[in-house]
């Protein structure tokens, strides 16, 4: 078996290709690795109690706060995603997954660790709006018989085209015959 002595274990730390973060017993973060640092491009007493949170994007701040304290209260385990600043001013969809630590028995705070899932967040976006959209095309579609053009409701009746659109929108309906029916459907009453 091969143990690392401890200096191995920091530079295992700092040089995980993850983002990791620590909160004392008072929820206030008191650590960060150097790739949150280098991620967000702030310094360590910058990030350093509550002041990670300025860069969290302000529509998932409350959420994101929520979930932290909450897990705090009860020591348990959280999983999250928000939105996070990068050192470039863009935010980034990561995922944070926080953990109760405990030293001699006794809680001492949190340990923590983020990952970037921009792309992944924006692909699963991206897909639920074209499902949306498909599913808006489908809600538009009208069951209507090729034969006599009456529409079935959502009951399963049958109605003439003029019924159903004005009992479903303001359309109003006013009754005349093109020429092309006059033609075939009424020569008799046309005298040609």
């Amino acid at each position: 078996m091969n143990i690392l002595e401890p200096n191995e274990y920091a530079i295992l730390v700092e040089q995980a290709p993850i983002l990791v973060w620590r909160s004392d017993t008072t929820a206030a973060c008191d650590y960060f690795n150097e790739r949150w640092l280098e991620f967000t491009g702030r310094t360590m007493e910058q990030e350093m109690g509550t002041g990670w949170a300025d860069g969290v994007h302000k529509d998932d701040f409350d959420g994101c706060l929520a979930i932290y304290l909450g897990a705090f209260e009860r020591h348990e385990i959280f999983e999250m995603e928000y939105r996070l600043r990068r050192n470039d001013g863009v935010y980034r969809w990561i995922f944070d997954r926080g953990v109760p630590f405990y030293r001699d028995g006794e809680f001492a705070g949190f340990i923590g660790s983020c990952i970037d899932v921009d792309e992944s967040v924006r692909a699963r976006m991206e897909l639920a709006e074209r499902h949306e959209a498909e599913i808006d095309t489908l809600r538009g579609l009208l069951p209507i018989c090729a034969h006599c053009k009456r529409i079935r409701d959502e009951q399963g009746e049958w109605h003439q085209i003029e019924t159903y659109v004005s009992a479903h929108s303001d359309a109003d309906f006013t009754h005349g015959v093109c020429p092309d029916c006059l033609e075939e459907h009424f020569q008799d009453y046309t005298g040609r």
